[in-house]
């Protein structure tokens, strides 16, 4: 036998043990459906790293781990959803169809790679109805499961997870679904993370055409102060938050390109 030999079962569990400690070194990541949609939440102080993310029209993703690793899987998927979207149809770009060329990539950099992708991904459509709404988690070796309700991932997720369980419901409003998230976020005792560091998302099925919409600022402290949540998520933004140049942009309604901008 070879000096330094080492069997396929040991390095695989070797390679799924650092990618585990890598993932949970980070915050996690909330996504949940809710009465009109879907909802992201993510504890995130930084303003030009997203943790969260539109893809195309009706679909959204979420990920934890390693930046560097899970912006070039967005920036590949959303190459592949604008490709598919010219050539055939806008509806020929499905969730589904995104998480499977996540699973491949997970899947080929975990057995072929000396290291694997320390990211575990979430992407998400929204249809015409909840019960046409799709999760799909993705883990660091391209393994897919099709989540119902919401998921949890990154960080202390078993226990952000058990939280969360107690207080989600089916139709939530989008208020209870962002106290409910931030209440598993929470550890017990703790305080809430304040608005500046938290990244929030929906995929609002209410909304024509792009369903994708950030919730930062003004709108997202109207909705932790307890408005009404169709006030708070689709009112048009003031003369003051637009500023003077115009209609609002990214993050708040335009196209999320990975700039930082």
């Amino acid at each position: 036998m070879p000096f330094g030999y080492v069997s396929p079962e040991q390095e695989m569990r070797d390679k799924a043990d650092f990618a585990r400690k890598g993932i949970a070194r980070g915050r996690s990541v909330v996504v949940l459906q809710y009465e009109n949609g879907i909802l992201f939440v993510a504890p995130n102080a930084s303003r030009a790293l997203h943790k969260i993310s539109e893809i195309y029209d009706r679909i959204g993703f979420a990920a934890v781990g390693k930046y560097n690793e899970f912006e070039a899987l967005r920036l590949g998927g959303i190459r592949y959803a604008d490709i598919n979207g010219y050539t055939y149809d806008r509806s020929d770009v499905t969730a589904r169809g995104l998480a499977n060329l996540y699973a491949q990539s997970l899947g080929m950099v975990f057995t072929e790679s000396r290291k694997p992708y320390e990211v575990e991904l979430v992407v998400a459509e929204v249809g015409d109805t909840a019960e046409g709404d799709q999760i799909y988690r993705l883990t660091f070796d391209g393994s897919v499961t099709d989540e119902h309700g919401f998921v949890v991932m990154g960080g202390v997720a078993d226990a952000v997870a058990a939280r969360l369980k107690d207080r989600f419901r089916e139709g939530l409003t989008l208020t209870e679904a962002l106290d409910a998230a931030l209440a598993a976020l929470t550890e017990p005792g703790g305080e809430r993370p304040p608005v500046s560091q938290l990244e929030v998302a929906v995929l609002d099925r209410s909304r024509d055409h792009r369903k994708f919409q950030r919730l930062t600022g003004p709108r997202l402290e109207r909705l932790l102060g307890g408005a009404p949540a169709g006030d708070a998520a689709t009112a048009e933004p003031s003369e003051q938050e637009e500023g003077a140049g115009g209609p609002a942009t990214a993050p708040e309604g335009d196209i999320d390109t990975g700039s930082g901008a």
